[in-house]
């Protein structure tokens, strides 16, 4: 069947693809290993929240560790830590998975004369969030105060007082740890849950109003606190909660707070589920999904290091968020237009002549230069499909996530799927060390199973994915041969970026493929050639 038609190479070719994400040359590979949430099982529920990978970080010789705030910006994660310095997490997901963490940045967080901070008086950070100006806050205990930081790397410049009352007269150690801004608001919340004195302040252009959040059942009455929030656009936030207690170790909850305070308890989290001390909670918004990313602070005690009792761990976790009760709604390529996911491919040889096609599909148009003078043998192939009505009514049915600098990224697959009505043989194979052309953003590259078996299945790169150029130095013949770029599309990629976020049947597709078919294809009504 065509829908496998990826090479023998795929699963090889594909992960190479997925870890080459693009981090600062500053940036360095961490130790790290693989966690479920729950013995043996690759996706769990915790409540409304489903498991999607989780790694533990080695503290390596650059002490990692001690992370105590998370918040997802620009295709990475960012966070704070006890010792007063700020980090920047660059993952790796593969089929919606995290699987890896590929790069870690990290320096001394900076007051505002430009000094480096005291380890514990002075720097012990809890919260980060960034304000819809770009500037950054991060708040800190001991020393109750939230700074303003233009640059992470740079030094602070001013402090924010609008959540000064939270803290007065608090202990050293009951600072606020949970700090969440959104466009108008922001959110913040001490670590305490006496409900005679509330814990939590939001802040919104008409006011401040102070309330009490109390911790959900399950974990209350192991002294849960609020520990970090994260808030997406609309205003709705979500709190991480977390507890300990000698007896049975760490539990931790996550609660759903509506824009008018109003608390929901997604999941709680305890024994003898692989838990430690979440104080770090993000958000990451896409066109019909959202999910949350939690990570632990090992307080520098961790058991790579001290195996010992009392030991913690560095653990990053990610979860899936349920859609709302009527569903979510269908995402289309308005979602994408503004997204980097949704502009134009750029073909690298301009001036080579070139073929334009249009697909007309059932969410909108792209428009394919085809590559008829670098790739001839595969362009003037896809070229005979078009104009011989074969991939009328074809569709585009599978998508995959692959990790990048930027998100989404990845690619869909679309053509005949082995119909024998439609299918002319396989033609010869143009490696991109040929002709070229590469596999970026908006390229089309053939399917096959091996170099000479491509016929009339094709998929877009969303992103640019250079693990699926041919490399003469390889070793393995499959990547030595690489995959046919053969066009570039130059309009409709938020079309292309609209397919690769609907939903999927979790239970189609065999092997690496499993999840990754099109619950509901996308038709391809009708391709056809444009005239000059």
């Amino acid at each position: 069947m065509t829908w496998k038609r990826t090479l023998t190479l795929s699963a090889l070719a594909l992960l190479t693809s997925a870890l080459s994400a693009q981090v600062p040359e500053d940036a360095f590979l961490p130790m790290t290993a693989p966690v479920t949430l729950a013995e043996g099982e690759a996706d769990t529920r915790a409540g409304e929240l489903t498991f999607r990978g989780g790694v533990e970080i080695a503290p390596d010789k650059a002490d990692i560790g001690g992370i105590s705030g998370l918040e997802w910006h620009g295709g990475a994660l960012f966070a704070v830590t006890d010792d007063g310095r700020w980090m920047q997490l660059f993952i790796d997901e593969v089929a919606g998975k995290l699987v890896d963490v590929s790069g870690v940045r990290l320096g001394p967080l900076l007051d505002p004369s430009g000094e480096i901070l005291d380890a514990k008086k002075r720097g012990d950070a809890e919260a980060i969030t960034r304000l819809a100006s770009g500037e950054w806050l991060v708040a800190f205990e001991q020393d109750h105060r939230i700074w303003r930081y233009a640059d992470l790397e740079g030094a602070a410049t001013g402090t924010d007082t609008r959540a000064a009352t939270l803290t007065a007269a608090a202990a050293p150690n009951e600072g606020i740890e949970t700090l969440a801004a959104y466009p108008g608001g922001m959110l913040a919340c001490g670590e305490w849950a006496d409900p005679a004195r509330p814990n939590c302040l939001r802040i919104t252009d008409s006011g401040t109003a102070s309330f009490h959040l109390p911790a959900p059942e399950g974990i209350a009455a192991a002294g849960g606190v609020p520990t970090d929030a994260t808030c997406k656009a609309d205003g709705t936030c979500y709190v991480l909660f977390r507890s300990y207690n000698a007896s049975e170790g760490n539990r931790a909850a996550v609660v759903s707070l509506a824009p008018d305070n109003a608390a929901t308890t997604l999941a709680v989290l305890t024994p003898p589920m692989t838990l430690d001390n979440f104080e770090g909670l993000a958000v990451r918004e896409e066109p019909g999904k959202t999910v949350l990313y939690l990570v632990s602070d090992d307080n520098f005690r961790n058991c790579e290091t001290a195996a010992k009792p009392g030991c913690q761990r560095t653990l990053l976790m990610k979860f899936e968020l349920p859609p709302p009760p009527a569903g979510p709604a269908p995402v289309t390529a308005a979602d994408f237009a503004t997204l980097p996911a949704g502009r134009p491919g750029v073909r690298p040889h301009p001036e080579a002549a070139s073929v334009t096609v249009v697909l007309e599909t059932s969410l909108g148009p792209v428009t394919i230069a085809l590559e008829t003078e670098r790739a001839p043998v595969t362009a003037g192939n896809f070229l005979r499909y078009v104009e011989q009505g074969r991939l009328n009514g074809t569709d585009f049915y599978r998508a995959m996530d692959l990790g990048g600098e930027r998100l989404p990224a990845g690619i869909v697959q679309g053509g005949t799927r082995s119909d024998p009505a439609k299918v002319l043989p396989p033609i010869a194979h143009e490696p991109t060390s040929a002709t070229g052309l590469t596999h970026s953003h908006g390229a089309l590259s053939m399917a096959m199973l091996a170099p000479g078996g491509a016929d009339g299945d094709f998929f877009v790169m969303i992103e640019d994915q250079p693990g699926f150029d041919a490399d003469p130095a390889a070793s393995d013949p499959g990547l030595r041969a690489g995959y046919a770029v053969f066009g570039y599309v130059t309009q409709g990629m938020d079309v292309i970026a609209a397919i690769s976020a609907a939903p999927r049947d979790p239970d189609a597709g065999e092997g690496v493929l499993k999840g990754q078919m099109l619950s509901e294809p996308v038709k391809i009504i009708s391709a056809r050639r444009v005239q000059p």
